[in-house]
């Protein structure tokens, strides 16, 4: 057996086999400890970014009662910013853009009358289920 596949021989260009072994185990030692620390901020920032959609959806409900002068029934839901639901006092579309889904994809839960305030309005996570902990808690309007 000759020793071209592992050295390089005068006048060639190129890596041998040797040093693209030794890269990819530099690459899967640094995976190893830079991945762990960098995939739970993942699911915080999807947190993050459903309580902030709540807190605008939430805005723009108080903007409809300040018009319509209450907030959108439970029948109504949340396409009551974007859609006029019959009401002559109505001045919308309260969103800049089209109804936002929470980060999961999965649709925002909007209740009126509320059981924690005037209208409940959440999220229930990645696990799409009530309750959790970590990335799979609920993220809710009244907390």
């Amino acid at each position: 057996m000759t020793m071209k596949y592992f050295c390089r021989q005068p006048g060639q260009n190129g890596f041998t086999l040797v040093e693209m072994l030794v890269v990819m185990v530099i690459l899967a030692l640094l995976a190893a400890l830079v991945g762990p620390r960098l995939f739970p901020k993942l699911g915080k920032g999807k947190q993050s970014a459903a309580k902030a959609q709540i807190e605008l959806l939430g805005q723009a409900l108080d903007h409809f009662r300040l018009d319509v002068g209450r907030y959108p029934t439970t029948q109504e839901g949340l396409n009551a910013l974007m859609v006029n639901p019959g009401d002559e006092k109505w001045d919308g579309p309260y969103l800049k853009k089209e109804m936002p889904s929470d980060p999961w994809n999965k649709p925002f839960i909007y209740q009126f009358p509320g059981t924690h305030g005037e209208y409940d309005l959440s999220s229930y996570g990645r696990d799409s289920a009530a309750g959790g902990e970590g990335e799979d808690q609920d993220i809710v309007s009244w907390k």
